[in-house]
């Protein structure tokens, strides 16, 4: 079965996605378009999306490190070998959620698109604050003290419209997705007016804002609402983790109107829930009616430089869990709604990029 477009033109589809789509069920993005490392592609074109993963991650500073030497044509061969597994899978479109200075590297980005055809939207941001290097803390005062959220802001709005920088002054294609994160043990200032730059920047130039949560997701949601961002331009991370499943925090999101990321699909790490944990609480969800407020993604790395990756396959999202999800009932419609239609209407650019 495929999925047909308004052109007519049809895309396979892997078995548990065999729904045909008809355009008016793309949520009405068929028109608008998305910021890809490519430049600008019609939202309908992403087909099936993971919108929290990384491709090359190396922790700050490790590039530097005697020990790690970093071999970009063996990073473009693995990672060329990971897309191109997603897209036989059925897999149109990665989302690089690690922002700058963590191993961003958009010449590569670019040419890995071209030679897989997988679409890939690269991100602007970055936090916690313990990932923040001494500049963003203007030492020049004493104590030293953050950048406000006004300078966030227009750090990451220049990124989405002017475009991203590789390596120093030049820009490429514009981020189409602004992430930061907030400190596990609770918000320190610095994450405060990252969250608030982030969501300035969002709404200012019309992309989403990804929050990976912290020990607040509730209150960091509404730091960032309260900044003029519409709820559905937010995506809360993290929400399988344990800690967010007992506080209620998926459901409140999701009733909230702001989308919940379920992001470490097949992931052994105890302080998450396990797969079958995972399609029971997607099945409540969907349940409730909120379906269309559900993103999926394994939060995987694609390649890891100084600290280790989650070597999960990108196309486990699609071989693995998918199924699993069929077996426990989700309808493909539903299926399809998680990785298609939410994906594609949530990274539309939302207002024109100047």
């Amino acid at each position: 079965m495929c999925v047909k477009h308004s052109q007519g033109a049809l895309e396979p589809l892997p078995p548990f996605t065999s729904l045909i789509l008809d355009p008016p069920n793309y949520g009405g993005v068929n028109a608008t378009l998305v910021n890809t490392v490519l430049g600008p592609v019609e939202a309908r074109r992403l087909g099936i999306t993971l919108v929290s993963e990384s491709l090359m991650y190396v922790l700050p500073g490790a590039q530097y490190a005697y020990d790690i030497k970093i071999d970009r044509a063996e990073v473009f061969e693995r990672l060329a070998a990971k897309l191109s597994a997603f897209k036989a899978a059925g897999g149109g479109t990665i989302v690089d959620a690690t922002g700058m200075f963590q191993g961003r590297d958009l010449r590569m980005y670019e040419s890995l698109s071209r030679d897989t055809g997988v679409h890939i939207v690269a991100s602007t941001g970055q936090g916690p604050e313990s990932m923040l290097g001494g500049y963003f803390l203007t030492p020049q005062t004493n104590p030293p003290t953050p950048w406000p959220a006004s300078k966030f802001a227009e750090l990451f709005g220049k990124e989405v419209n002017e475009g991203m920088v590789v390596p120093r002054r030049e820009r490429r294609a514009p981020a189409g997705m602004v992430v930061t994160a907030v400190t596990q043990s609770g918000m320190t200032p610095t994450d405060d007016n990252l969250v608030r730059g982030a969501a300035r920047a969002g709404s200012t130039y019309g992309v989403p804002v990804f929050i990976r949560s912290g020990a607040d997701a509730l209150a960091e949601m509404q730091l960032a609402i309260d900044e003029v961002l519409e709820p559905d331009r937010l995506i809360m991370g993290g929400m399988d983790r344990r800690d967010a499943v007992v506080k209620g925090w998926p459901m409140a999101v999701a009733r909230a109107g702001v989308r919940l990321s379920i992001d470490h699909i097949g992931s052994n790490d105890p302080l998450y829930l396990s797969d079958v944990e995972r399609v029971s609480l997607i099945s409540k969800l969907i349940e409730e009616g909120y379906a269309d407020r559900i993103l999926l993604s394994a939060n995987a790395t694609g390649v890891a430089f100084g600290e280790p990756g989650n070597d999960i396959p990108y196309s486990d999202v699609l071989t693995k869990f998918a199924p699993m999800l069929q077996a426990a009932g989700v309808s493909q419609a539903h299926i399809a709604q998680m990785l298609i239609t939410n994906t594609a209407r949530l990274l539309s650019v939302n207002g024109e990029v100047k």
